[in-house]
């Protein structure tokens, strides 16, 4: 399959450019595009890996979150271009609960089954559960006061605004805190993932040069995606908020699931919380609110205010996270529970 891997994604590059540019049927420009999706996504997070070893332990993880949010943020995007606000804020929803519960469930379960307990730094679980409660609470606040006090579309989108700007200024602490100030201390240091014992795939110039690459392609394929996903949940009577949550969101974040999961069964746990907990930070404290400001540049203007199914959704995943996570140690058993969870709200967003 590896040696498969850059033919497939060379076709079915190809091949989604031809079907949107010559104007295929619209189903057929879907798939092809989530397939491609999925392949580039996979080029992306080789690209991340090779680089992130040589940029160290805490660095590499974050580069790891930042680019395998890449294809998410790109396809968030060109849905706020095309005012598609609803499908937007539902993938926002879909990548942080699916990176906390299928992400983070399916590497504690496959990691488990090999190895009877796996620990990580608890020190990051403590910072991390506080700061997913942090994003909870600022997407609820403004969902609660807007609608009991009734305001006024612009006080809503100065509300958003501001609530934006503290998110973007957490986020920045935290790279700080975690990267600078307190870097030692939420080191894990019995975990070699980010390439400490293992030789990278490419040298340092040609994975970066890769990784401006696979950035560019994700750029290209997402905006095919969006220009036929609107039809395609049309056609097949799918909900915005199920598309977005669900198919859109587990197609952009295909790169981090497979990551995430080879790395747990390699021993390395810290490093798969690492990028599925520090994904849906990222999402949450950074691509959501840039989202707000980036929609200021269209015609249409998306505010911060996300619907009750989707702060509950949010609030259930933090909610079992934390209490999973927090002892700094995983089991096949809370990577089952965490599974099941995300079924739950999986049935629950396909019939709303």
């Amino acid at each position: 399959m590896k040696k498969l891997f850059f033919p497939l994604l060379g076709i079915t590059f190809v091949l989604s450019a031809v079907a949107h540019y010559a104007n295929w049927n619209t189903t057929f420009q879907f798939i092809v595009a989530a397939i491609c999706v999925i392949f580039v996504a996979g080029f992306l997070g080789q690209a991340t890996e090779s680089v992130a070893h040589y940029a160290g332990q805490r660095l590499g993880g974050f580069l790891n979150a930042t680019f395998g949010n890449a294809a998410e943020l790109i396809i968030a995007i060109f849905l706020v271009k095309e005012g598609l606000f609803d499908m937007v804020k539902a993938s926002l929803t879909g990548s942080i609960i699916g990176n906390l519960l299928l992400v983070l469930g399916a590497s504690a379960l496959t990691g488990g089954l090999k190895y009877k307990e796996q620990k990580f730094n608890i020190h990051l679980a403590g910072q991390n559960s506080t700061l997913m409660l942090l994003a909870v609470v600022a997407l609820f606040i403004p969902a609660v006061f807007v609608k009991s006090e009734h305001l006024s579309s612009h006080d809503t989108m100065t509300l958003s605004l501001t609530i934006a700007g503290v998110l973007i200024v957490a986020y920045v602490g935290w790279l700080i805190y975690s990267m600078i100030t307190h870097k030692s201390m939420l080191e894990d240091h019995s975990d070699t993932s980010t390439g400490h014992g293992e030789e990278p795939k490419w040298s340092k110039g040609r994975a970066i040069l890769y990784l401006i690459l696979a950035t560019v392609m994700v750029a290209f394929v997402s905006e095919w995606l969006v220009g036929s996903v609107e039809v395609f949940s049309e056609k097949f009577g799918f909900s915005e908020l199920f598309v977005g949550a669900f198919i859109v969101a587990i197609i952009g974040n295909a790169a981090e699931h497979s990551a995430a999961i080879m790395l747990a069964m390699k021993n390395k746990i810290g490093a798969a919380v690492e990028i599925a907990v520090g994904s849906s930070l990222q999402i949450a404290l950074f691509v959501a609110p840039v989202l707000i400001f980036v929609s200021l540049f269209f015609d249409q203007h998306m505010n911060i205010l996300f619907s009750t199914i989707e702060i509950a959704a949010i609030a259930v995943a933090v909610l079992i996270t934390s209490s999973v996570s927090r002892d700094g140690q995983t089991t096949w058993y809370e990577g089952k529970l965490l599974l099941l969870v995300y079924v739950v709200l999986g049935v629950a967003f396909f019939f709303v």
